[in-house]
């Protein structure tokens, strides 16, 4: 079947009445191929190919000989099948399928040699069965295409998020397969975007006519160094993609950060006007940092710091950092805090990962706390009792009528309460001892971490609009 997805209407012109009849050839010809009627497939690719010259048509109508070619053990099948997928290739070198089409000629063309000296017979009714190896080849399916245009042409498309760089430019076809977001956009137009869900067997065309932009401004990020990461406004926000960068933006100020490996990171202020187009040509330097690259498990809810200060409120983090020795400490709330010391150099990556430890429980302590405080109130109570009693004793000696006995049960009883007061003092205050040592302990097992080092190694790049030096990274 044939899919078509109209994103604005249109007037007609040459290009859409030539897409059009290409695609009501590709949907004959696809149900002739399905039915096993070849010939005609093979000619409704060709009616397909001749309105809209696509490489992949020429792959179908190899197909559809090839197909030909095995039910009948037909060498003159075969050698059409392998002239239309010579074509293909020669149309598109770069064919993701090369190398297997390439096997498929090879095959074709030893079966055609093999046919010729073994020929069917006539009057045997039945066709010379096909060969081991063509048959390894199984059976050909249609090949299905994704056709992208716009209006105007030269848009840029990006498959998956801008993060990932640019895609292709419109025009643009090829094989794309499963369910993709998409991004089209140009300077000086509103972009568009969707999701698409291209079938491997089908034909589906986007068509995207995008309109002027008249309230929003245009922003381009070059630099020296391709494949640079950019952000804007806030870094934690994460990156918005990588130069070369382009697009819209709303009016106002924004800062536009570009970073890179080995490199100063560059920062503009641009004050984004409406309907305006603006050029950031960030020009970074090289500079003596290394790489501190802070993962591990719970690391989304640490905080990083290095020499004391914060170098991210939450990890996963990766953050560039002078050459030299740096305490690096990870620490999350109700676990025990991982240092480690490293070493940085320029141009390396030292990769932490740590391991941390849950706090232990205090109950101990507390525990220790509240027994203090038993014996603490017991303690003042006796000595109350104590007190009362000598308050007593010194008032009818006072009063000497009749004068106290020296043995009156209350001498002995107010020394018993003084002891035992002074006793559950001595007792409170060792307890208290020991609750604080239970509140400062360290017990538990400590939080642990792994240091590994790489290097970061910067190397020539010259690609299309840009020249320039790229990263690879040694283990």
């Amino acid at each position: 079947m044939v899919a078509m997805a109209a994103l604005f209407a249109r007037p007609a012109h040459a290009d859409d009445a030539s897409l059009t009849r290409a695609q009501q050839a590709f949907d004959q010809a696809q149900v002739d191929y399905l039915q096993g009627n070849y010939d005609a497939a093979a000619d409704g690719f060709k009616q397909a190919y001749e309105a809209r010259a696509f490489p992949q048509f020429l792959y179908n109508i190899g197909a559809a000989y090839h197909m030909k070619g095995k039910k009948g053990s037909d060498a003159e099948s075969y050698t059409k099948a392998v002239e239309y997928y010579r074509r293909y290739l020669g149309e598109d070198p770069q064919a993701p399928d090369k190398d297997k089409v390439e096997k498929s000629i090879k095959v074709l063309e030893a079966e055609i040699d093999r046919l010729k000296v073994a020929p069917q017979d006539p009057d045997a009714g039945t066709a010379v069965a096909p060969s081991e190896e063509v048959q390894k080849l199984g059976e050909v399916k249609v090949r299905g295409l994704m056709v992208v245009e716009s209006e105007p042409q030269g848009a840029t498309i990006y498959i998956d998020g801008k993060e990932k760089g640019e895609f292709a430019k419109t025009p643009w076809s090829g094989s794309l397969e499963g369910e993709h977001s998409y991004l089209v956009e140009k300077r000086g137009y509103k972009s568009k975007e969707g999701t698409i869900a291209p079938d491997p067997s089908k034909l589906l065309v986007l068509q995207i006519v995008l309109a002027e932009e008249d309230y929003l401004g245009w922003v381009e990020i070059k630099s020296n160094v391709p494949g640079a990461d950019v952000y804007v406004d806030d870094k934690n926000v994460g990156a918005i993609g990588k130069t070369p960068y382009s697009g819209n933006f709303k009016p106002g100020k924004h800062t536009f950060y570009v970073d890179a490996d080995g490199y100063d990171e560059y920062t503009q202020e641009v004050e984004v006007i409406a309907g305006e187009a603006h050029d950031v040509n960030a020009v970074l330097q090289g500079a003596p940092v290394g790489y501190l690259n802070l993962r591990g498990a719970g690391i989304e809810h640490s905080e990083i710091l290095v020499d004391g200060k914060i170098l991210c409120e939450r990890g996963p983090c990766r953050k560039p950092v002078k050459e030299g020795t740096h305490t690096v400490t990870v620490r999350r709330p109700g676990y025990k805090p991982y240092t480690a010391r490293v070493d940085v150099q320029a141009r390396t990556e030292i990769s932490v990962r740590a391991s941390l430890s849950k706090k232990p429980g205090r109950g101990d302590a507390i525990a220790a706390y509240v027994v203090s405080g038993i014996f603490a109130g017991a303690g003042i109570y006796l000595g109350l009792q104590a007190k009362g009693i000598e308050d007593e004793l010194n008032t009818d000696i006072a009063a000497g009528d009749p004068p106290v006995d020296s043995d009156d049960p209350r001498f002995t009883r107010g020394k018993i309460f003084s002891i035992s007061a002074d006793a559950a003092f001595a007792v409170s205050g060792i307890v208290a001892l020991t609750a604080i040592y239970y509140t400062f302990r360290d017990k538990g097992a400590p939080s642990t971490g792994t240091v590994d080092v790489r290097a970061i190694a910067l190397e020539p790049q010259i690609g299309p609009g840009y020249a320039g030096l790229g990263m690879e990274v040694h283990w």
